[in-house]
């Protein structure tokens, strides 16, 4: 065997040596920062929920859908769920953790509760579920107010997601959907702007978790 085999041989044996004895660093270096990854879906996530709010229409116009882009489709959705923030007037339609659609809402305003001393919503906080009343419009002769594409989620017809307000005659009340996504204002249920509402009405599966914060 000449000496440039045998340097050969040796150099090989030393690359394999070193493969070796490196080999479980890089292995535990890659599983040092597991947190790492989930900052990093978090962060994607925050981008995603960025780009959402970049398809919001401004200025809010209760006669349009909130976003400029067409509404989900709910049969390419998993986990589908809804979340009412009501000191941000927004209503967030969630595919799991990701927000895949926002709505101006207003819901209910705020009166200061006699018991605790703390300003209290009309409409409940918690989690409910969509039920199967909905329609195409409904009017409530003791508030004397009314709305349209409505669809339930408490106790089956009494807490709603509705479009804006409308008067006696079945015109909208201008002065009230003025306040749609800006404050509250409704005496419990969630307004919508109508094509909002009518998607609501149309699409919501009955049994779609809800939640309501604020």
């Amino acid at each position: 065997m000449n000496l440039r085999v045998k340097h050969w041989i040796y150099g090989i044996f030393c690359l394999l040596v070193a493969i070796i004895a490196i080999g479980p660093e890089l292995h535990a270096a890659s599983n040092t920062h597991p947190e790492k990854a989930t900052v990093e879906s978090q962060v994607k996530e925050k981008k995603s929920n960025n780009n959402n709010a970049s398809h919001m229409r401004t200025p809010i116009d209760w006669h349009k859908s909130s976003e400029t882009i067409p509404y989900p489709d709910l049969s390419k959705v998993k986990d589908f769920w809804i979340k009412v923030d009501l000191k941000n007037n927004r209503t967030y339609l969630y595919d799991g953790s990701k927000i895949i659609y926002t709505m101006y809402s207003t819901g209910g305003i705020y009166k200061k509760d006699p018991k605790t001393g703390e300003m209290k919503s009309a409409t409940p906080t918690g989690t409910f579920y969509a039920q199967q009343e909905r329609g195409d419009s409904f009017f409530n002769q003791s508030l004397k107010e009314g709305a349209n594409y409505y669809v339930s989620w408490k106790n089956h017809g009494e807490y709603l997601f509705h479009s804006v307000p409308t008067k006696a005659d079945g015109k909208y009340n201008e002065e009230e959907a003025a306040k749609l996504g800006k404050t509250q204002g409704s005496h419990g249920c969630i307004r919508l702007s109508i094509p909002d509402a009518q998607w609501m009405e149309q699409n919501l599966p009955v049994g779609t978790k809800i939640e309501i914060v604020g």
